[in-house]
């Protein structure tokens, strides 16, 4: 049996449902996304047990980081992000080209704020760009964008969040919204940089 897709098996298992059908020239595309928020929870929290392995203690970690959500704790969610990055065993990485790049910590962020149960939506674009990650939860609104070291840190994320108004879509809502530039290190494997801004 040759290797099946994430995607194509996440499809049919039931985990990813169709969520819009664009006809395109040469076929069609589809956009896919969770049936339900409890799939979507449960998904990430499988994702991250696996991920992190035995010495991660899921529940605990997950309700200190709703803590810091409800809270706007900004220092504490740095905290906790570090904390989880710090978990994830290094033999891993060296196996896996992908904790080189951006998205590698992406995908883990977006596995971590979305066993929460909070709205996460990765690469949502604006007017003028996407933001990396956005999440809404608990009547507050995190817009982050993510570099590497040795493209411009914590410092440039933050920059690009206000240039590019990422956080607009969010305004008018009467909910505080949160900017977070974040710089992550392949070398270091963790976060390098942090910057954080209240709207």
């Amino acid at each position: 049996m040759g290797r099946v897709a994430p995607e194509a098996l996440l499809f049919q298992t039931g985990y990813l449902t169709v969520l819009e059908r664009e006809d395109l020239e040469d076929g069609a595309g589809y956009r896919l996304g969770y049936p339900n928020r409890e799939v979507r929870q449960s998904l990430n929290r499988s994702l991250l047990d696996d991920l992190l392995g035995a010495g991660w203690n899921r529940d605990r970690d997950r309700k200190r980081l709703i803590r810091a959500m409800k809270a706007g704790d900004l220092a504490g969610i740095k905290e906790l992000l570090g904390a989880l990055l710090a978990g994830i065993p290094h033999q891993w990485h060296g196996r896996n080209p992908m904790a080189e790049h951006e998205g590698f910590y992406a995908s883990v962020m977006y596995a971590h704020f979305s066993a929460t149960g909070a709205e996460v939506r990765a690469e949502e674009s604006g007017s003028a760009g996407r933001a990396d990650l956005c999440v809404r939860a608990f009547g507050r609104v995190y817009v982050f964008d993510f570099k590497m070291r040795g493209r411009g840190g914590a410092a440039a994320a933050m920059a690009q969040l206000k240039a590019r108004g990422y956080a607009d879509r969010y305004r008018g809502r009467g909910e505080p919204i949160h900017l977070v530039g974040m710089e992550f290190s392949a070398e270091a494997r963790n976060v390098t940089g942090f910057e954080t801004e209240t709207i």
